[in-house]
């Protein structure tokens, strides 16, 4: 495979492109919805997500982290398939990318966007890196959690409408909770790497016992937000009907995370991520079905 490929991670792809596609789709039928500001949005979040993975792969090396015994997928600067300068300039390259096409988004949505994505930029950066690498101290999955999915959800929605809702805040949630599970998936495989190079993750924090019990906290409570949502009037029926057809995945990779360790749960990696994305999809269809009145 290519290793620019390989640097940037398009099993994680899907985090991105999920929770920007419900939050615009929220916005559907609004008067101010606009195309090109849909297509922006997801573009930005893809680099930012491509952003965060090369710099993941850049100071995971540089900090002694990543190194031959880790179990997951090939990491290009560990593994000398790119150079350390280069995988740090196409780290840049992104981020600059992503501010270029956030500059639009930022002249549409005048200055909350612009504290977004500020934010956005020093998290992306501060993931791995920095004083304080949020991943190393325990905060990679609510990052995840903020960014991927409250930021992505909300931020999207109210590019389009210029005010946030309920449904966005509860959605934002739900989908910010499978992107944690992407997130501790990852660190659970790599809790032995981990606490030999002193990198505390939340799952060397927990445990591995403790961190498939959070798993499947983190896969489950998104359905149980939409179906209380749901009973309170808030979320229409359809797009919890069909996005709860997802349960039936997130079942089947709760109990795959409890019988399996270490390099075995690399494809149940990408298959979180497609969770994020199946869901996404499916409440998205289900909000352009018309409500009966």
């Amino acid at each position: 495979m290519n290793p620019w490929i390989l640097a940037i991670r398009p099993r994680t792809l899907p985090a991105a492109i999920g929770p920007l596609l419900v939050g615009n789709t929220l916005a559907l039928g609004l008067e101010s919805f606009s195309v090109t500001i849909a297509i922006a949005s997801m573009i930005c979040a893809l680099l930012l997500q491509i952003a965060v993975n090369l710099a993941n792969d850049y100071f995971d090396f540089k900090s002694g982290v990543d190194t031959q015994e880790r179990l997951g997928p090939v990491r290009v600067t560990q593994s000398g398939l790119i150079a350390p300068a280069r995988v740090k300039a196409a780290m840049i390259a992104s981020l600059l990318a992503a501010l270029t096409v956030g500059s639009v988004l930022i002249w549409h949505g005048g200055w909350p966007i612009a504290v977004l994505a500020a934010a956005s930029i020093l998290g992306a950066l501060c993931y791995s890196g920095g004083p304080y690498p949020l991943a190393s101290h325990g905060l990679g999955e609510v990052a995840a959690f903020v960014f991927f999915g409250l930021v992505a959800v909300v931020g999207s929605f109210y590019l389009q409408a210029g005010v946030t809702s309920v449904d966005a805040w509860i959605l934002g949630a739900a989908i910010g909770l499978f992107n944690a599970a992407i997130m501790l998936v990852n660190n659970t495989r790599d809790i032995s790497t981990d606490t030999k190079a002193g990198k505390r993750t939340l799952a060397v924090r927990i445990g591995e016992a403790q961190s498939r019990v959070l798993y499947q906290a983190l896969v489950y409570l998104p359905f149980g937000l939409i179906i209380g949502s749901f009973l309170m009037g808030i979320l229409p029926g359809w797009p919890v009907l069909l996005s709860g057809l997802s349960l039936v995945i997130a079942r089947r990779l709760s109990r795959e995370f409890s019988e399996i360790s270490g390099g075995a749960l690399n494809p149940l990696l990408g298959r979180t991520a497609r969770l994020t994305l199946v869901f996404s999809v499916l409440f998205s269809v289900g909000l352009l079905i018309p409500v009966q009145a």
